[in-house]
């Protein structure tokens, strides 16, 4: 039995004894006073001493002693209860002492040292911003416990923080330094040393037959080669890019028909010059598809189905391919679609492969084409400021209709174009109940900003620099703007769009222009409405005086309706409008036609424009085509007047337009943007010439900022980068001309996102386009073009909407009007506001 005298030595080390604890720091300031057998105490109580912060009562708990157990002192039970302290790792030293003994009841004293809490951490040896980088990523906390596992964390995130930059050799100390203004508290210092930035000099393969190198360097998309003629290229080592590249690797290889194909090995080896990356492939034979048979199939036979997946016997063998043809096509059909189309959304297919014989593989495609689905239930979360309906509308899932799949893409499609979400987290889930039948369609948006405000300004030739201001509500609710708490700081929500615009340059220009939309007049189909008022005034000097008044003022008032058609798909739409518009000429020198330059002319035209929309996201288009066919119409009023070449008061032309734009993925987010734009304008009796009214200028941005003001009177202007705005001296047409009668223009964009955030989505291009605009019919010859080259940018902000840049280079040699002689032009820089170069 132990001695009175004993009961406050240290108790026995637990750590020899089974289930001991494991920490050196417990076990060494155990004592082993006791001596003689185990004995068999009950346990009277627990204290602990030591604890300044941590709760005593919840240390008690976390021995999992409770008083009342029988304890064996030296015994097992003990040393358990301080292994379990020890695992909290929020201290830094466990003992265990005899408070006292009475009888048969022993008291045990827990003698703890806290760890020390981290009062603030700070970074020496790295800038201030790679500091801030790593603080977001090590996310250390302000009075969380300093214990080993935080301080081998801190390092290890540290050290994954400079490895992912390429400096493979980076490593961190730490330095705990007390904090003389906070009790048990430790100030950490965190020393970085980087090292030296270590890239990939070489990559070579082994084992490859099928494949050279170079294309099998080509699969690895972040794991790159630093060679001195690849500027673009950083040859910094990742391993988790790695790791991906590898897979991609072996993606290609099944691709290609080599199933089989496995890494044997990959080395990476340190040398003088960098790292060398050396990648033994084992590629296996080359299969081939031989037969395919169909099981549980009743709705289409084996042929159909052949038909749908279109892969032949002897056909290289591609899991990739398969899974294409079977699951998702984005390029034609599938055999999912095929069911999943007509409702069949527990359709299952599985294809197995029934023979692998020499190079050549049978499989069996077992199918299960469960029950049709229908719509049970349509959710729509997330838009805190559109209104309900402005989305439903939209759908093309509705509650009762079969399960379509193709319907379901379509309607994040026709969501996403509205352009209030942000397109990149249109969410939408099917959440389908097998034993009903049924399928309940979930749809998730993200409101973006929407509306527009332009404060810009312009060059505007005669005019001299021109100011703008203007505000484009693009969801607006006139329905809501009866009650002011609406007014936040406009009633929105209701989808209609609301346009006002100012410019004007002192006394010389003024131009107002106010627009409304309603896109579902109505509310049950989409048929648009629009309704525009414009006003303008241009006076060449600043006089008032009505004498020497020289001015050109338009007034002009248009009305449109749109329909959505459903033939020959319901990509396409139909609008018409009819517009009115007055001019009203007082000795204004730069409008051909009138005599002195003074007159009045009214132009009353209907336009219809039959066009179709298939494009995915407005921002940033990934695939889809965009085509339109425009007619203006203005009363032939010639046919029934007679022949009158001089007058043009009352305005005669047709005008005829089409513009067609396609947009096709390449590779991952690259995509190939073609275009092509006619335009023809001309009269309805052979006699009268073309007027003024309506033609085409052709040069730089597009902007239609003119010298002559031919912008007032109708003039389409149509970028061309590379060359002059059509009203500069040296543009490809004569500055001086109404424009031209005809027009043609081709393009080929390359783009690529910089970001798709809504809030800023930029993307970059490359382009090369040529065009032309001829005066008259004579001359209009489609092959004679101007052509150029470039790059360029453009940013979409939702509360400014696009601007961009380009840089183009002309290379066909251009009139100098000025000099009767044809010079090659130069590059030019062309900024963009508010608009796509066409």
């Amino acid at each position: 039995m132990i001695s009175f005298q004993n009961k406050f030595l240290l108790l026995l080390t637990v750590l020899a004894l089974n289930g001991a604890a494991s920490a050196p720091e417990a076990w060494a300031q155990v004592s082993t006073a006791v001596s003689g057998e185990p004995q068999r105490y009950e346990l009277g109580g627990i204290t602990v001493s030591g604890a300044s912060y941590l709760d005593t009562n919840t240390l008690i708990g976390l021995t999992g002693l409770k008083i009342g157990d029988p304890v064996t002192v030296p015994g097992e039970e003990i040393g358990k209860a301080i292994r379990r302290l020890w695992d909290q790792g929020i201290l830094g030293d466990v003992s265990v002492s005899i408070a006292r003994i009475e009888g048969n009841k022993i008291y045990l004293d827990f003698n703890l040292k806290e760890r020390p809490r981290l009062s603030k951490f700070e970074f020496t040896g790295i800038s201030k911003g790679q500091a801030d980088d790593l603080k977001n990523k090590i996310k250390l906390i302000r009075g969380k416990v300093v214990t080993d596992a935080l301080l081998n964390n801190t390092k290890s995130q540290v050290r994954k923080f400079y490895t992912n930059k390429g400096f493979l050799d980076a490593k961190a100390t730490i330095t705990q330094t007390p904090d003389s203004s906070l009790s048990n508290s430790v100030v950490l210092n965190i020393s970085v040393d980087k090292g030296s930035k270590i890239r990939i000099k070489d990559i070579a393969f082994e084992g490859n037959e099928a494949f050279s190198d170079k294309k099998l360097k080509g699969k690895l998309k972040k794991t790159k080669e630093r060679k001195s003629y690849k500027f673009l290229t950083s040859g910094k080592f990742q391993k988790s890019e790695y790791d991906a590249d590898k897979e991609k690797l072996l993606e290609f290889y099944n691709s290609q028909g080599y199933r089989d194909a496995a890494i044997v090995s990959d080395t990476l080896i340190r040398t003088e010059e960098g790292l060398a990356l050396r990648i033994k492939m084992d590629e296996g034979p080359k299969y081939y598809f031989r037969n395919i048979t169909w099981s549980g199939n009743y709705l289409y036979d084996n042929k159909t189905l052949a038909s749908v997946l279109g892969i032949k016997e002897g056909s290289v063998y591609s899991k990739e391919t398969l899974d294409k043809r079977l699951n998702y096509n984005p390029t034609g059909q599938d055999i999912t679609s095929l069911y999943m189309n007509d409702g069949y959304l527990f359709f299952q297919i599985e294809p197995v492969e029934t023979k692998v014989e020499g190079d050549s593989i049978d499989i069996e495609m077992r199918i299960s084409e469960g029950v049709q689905a229908r719509i049970k239930e349509v959710n729509i979360a997330g838009n805190t400021k559109t209104s309900d309906h402005v989305l439903r509308r939209e759908l093309q899932t509705l509650p009762g209709d079969k399960f379509n799949r193709e319907l379901l893409i379509r309607s994040q499609r026709q969501i996403a174009t509205l352009g209030y979400f942000d397109p990149e987290k249109i969410g939408l889930n099917p959440v389908p109940n097998q034993a009903e039948g049924t399928v309940d369609i979930n749809y998730t948006v993200v409101e973006k900003p929407s509306d527009q405000i332009t404060l810009s300004g312009g060059w505007g030739g005669y005019a001299g620099f021109i100011g703008t201001v203007g505000l484009v509500f693009n969801n607006f609710s006139l329905r809501k703007a009866s009650s002011l708490r609406n007014w936040t700081p406009v009633p929105a929500g209701d989808g209609q769009r609301l346009a006002l615009n100012v410019q004007a340059n002192g006394l010389q220009y003024q131009a107002y222009s106010f627009s409304f939309t309603e896109p579902w007049l109505g509310g049950r189909k989409p048929n648009s409405l629009s309704f525009s008022l414009n006003k303008s005034i241009q006076r060449v000097g600043t006089s008032l005086d009505a004498n020497n008044d020289q001015s050109i003022k338009v007034n002009s008032a248009s009305l449109g309706l749109g329909r959505r058609l459903r033939v020959p798909d319901d990509y396409f739409t139909l609008s018409n409008s009819l517009s009115v518009s007055q001019y009203k000429l007082k000795n204004y020198p730069y409008i051909q036609g009138f005599a002195n330059g003074t007159g009045n002319a009214t132009n009353i035209t209907f336009n219809t424009t039959l066009s179709r929309n298939s494009i995915d996201n407005p921002t940033y288009t990934r695939r889809g085509s965009s085509l339109a066919l425009s007619v203006n119409l203005t009363p032939p009023y010639s046919i029934f007047k007679g022949s009158h070449p001089s007058v043009n008061e009352w305005v005669e032309f047709h005008k005829w337009m089409f513009d067609a734009s396609w947009f096709t993925p390449i590779v991952g987010k690259l995509v190939l943007n073609t275009r092509a734009h006619f335009g023809f304008i001309g009269t309805y009796n052979s006699s009268r010439p073309i007027g003024p009214f309506e033609r085409f200028k052709l040069g730089g941005s597009g902007l239609g900022y003119g010298g002559s003001s031919n912008f007032l009177v109708g003039t389409e202007y149509v970028g061309l980068r590379g060359y002059d705005d059509p009203n500069d001296a040296n543009a490809i047409q004569n500055p001086n001309s109404s424009g031209g009668v005809a027009y043609n223009k081709y393009v080929l964009e390359m783009r690529y996102p910089v970001s798709l955030n809504p809030a800023a989505t930029v993307y970059i291009l490359s382009f090369a386009e040529a065009g032309n605009a001829f005066e008259a019919y004579k001359d209009y010859n489609p092959y004679k073009l101007y052509r150029s080259v470039g790059v360029g940018a453009r940013i979409f902000m939702s509360a400014f909407g696009l601007l961009g840049f380009d840089y183009g280079y002309g290379f066909d040699a251009v009139p100098r009007y000025s000099s009767g002689q044809a010079l090659q032009d130069k590059g030019h820089f062309h900024f963009i506001i508010g608009q796509q170069i066409r």
